[in-house]
């Protein structure tokens, strides 16, 4: 027999270390992919007043039975980093727009819109991520919800039907999304 025969390989030139250390080797690349993505990705805050923000649901229901009950209706309009909303109801002179994006509480923005005609609103919004958005457009008294479909959507209608009667100071500019 040959002494070159019985001796031994190198140990990384045998598969079985390799393949040993194959396992632990993934689960540490996997936990640190599942860190980075929990690093990037803001999930959102628990509310700490969550219990009063259920007991204060009940209002909130009123103040939309309040806009069914006065007919309120509205047009939303998204055009150049602009909302125009077009109310068709004797409004206040300012209302307030807040788009909640569905998973991502980061991305939600809160607009105050101010009257530029009667039953005409504007404001101006950062650059809204194509997807489902909930819409709220509320005032003291009453609130209109909805949701929109961006970039699919360009005009969002809220309350009544679409056919609803166009405001003083409508323009086919605004029905064809440039406000």
């Amino acid at each position: 027999m040959d002494a070159d025969d019985t001796r031994a390989q190198a140990w990384y030139r045998e598969p079985w270390p390799w393949i040993l250390m194959s396992g632990p080797a993934l689960v540490v690349v996997a936990g640190l992919v599942t860190a980075w993505l929990a690093v990037r990705s803001d999930d959102g805050l628990v509310l700490d007043d969550y219990y009063k923000q259920g007991l204060a649901i009940n209002q909130t229901l009123s103040r939309s039975d309040t806009a069914l009950r006065l007919g309120m209706k509205a047009e939303l309009h998204l055009a150049d980093g602009r909302v125009r909303v077009l109310l068709g109801a004797a409004g206040p002179d300012a209302l307030s727009l807040r788009l909640a994006h569905p998973t991502r509480a980061g991305l939600d923005q809160r607009v105050e819109l101010a009257m530029i005609r009667p039953g005409v609103y504007e404001g101006r919004l950062q650059p809204l991520r194509a997807g489902r958005w909930h819409v709220l457009l509320e005032q003291k008294n009453w609130r209109l919800a909805g949701d929109w479909l961006l970039p699919a959507e360009s005009v969002l209608t809220l309350g009544g039907d679409p056919a609803s009667p166009r405001p003083a100071g409508y323009s086919n500019q605004a029905k064809e999304g440039q406000p």
